[in-house]
């Protein structure tokens, strides 16, 4: 073999290897929701479907009420989402913070620290960007948000709708 070839070759595997490790960090990042424990935190509803919408119309918007059905305070550590397109914020009081997205796409999720007192309520408004992927996104879309506890548990929310242009 000449050695352009194999300059070649090392450059290619080297990408490669670099795409694993890359890959590897982020998903070091997301909840493992599968094998994490359930969340004493509940939802009124999970999933919700926006059902048909249209890209042209914008952002679609769903705010689930949040329940601590427990009689002590629970501590929310962390709200993430499992797609760029989808962001959420804590809604407490008529005032929102946020936003919280997905990890791992140039910028960092901010903590949520919010305690949710025994037998109280939060919201978490979730939008979802119909434009975010570009004119291939139409069709069926199934988007989650994680919101982890500081026991560990996930209280998991989906939405869901039929993207049309």
């Amino acid at each position: 073999m000449d050695t352009k070839t194999i300059v070649t070759g090392a450059i290619v595997l080297l990408a490669i290897g670099g795409l694993f490790v890359w890959g590897a960090q982020n998903r070091a990042s997301l909840p493992e929701n599968s094998a994490s424990q359930k969340s004493a935190l509940a939802a009124a509803e999970t999933p919700y479907d926006f059902g048909t919408i249209s890209m042209k119309n914008g952002n679609v918007e769903k705010t689930f009420e949040i329940m601590n059905p427990t009689d002590t305070d629970i501590a929310l550590t962390s709200l993430t989402t499992s797609c760029m397109c989808t962001t959420a914020y804590i809604v407490k009081g008529g005032a929102r913070r946020g936003p919280f997205g997905m990890p791992g796409h140039g910028s960092s999720v901010p903590r949520a620290n919010e305690v949710i007192p025994a037998s109280g309520r939060l919201g978490v408004a979730v939008i979802f960007d119909p434009n975010a992927h570009g004119p291939a996104g139409v069709g069926t879309i199934d988007r989650f948000v994680y919101l982890e506890d500081e026991t560990g548990g996930v209280l998991e929310l989906e939405i869901k709708a039929n993207v049309t242009p």
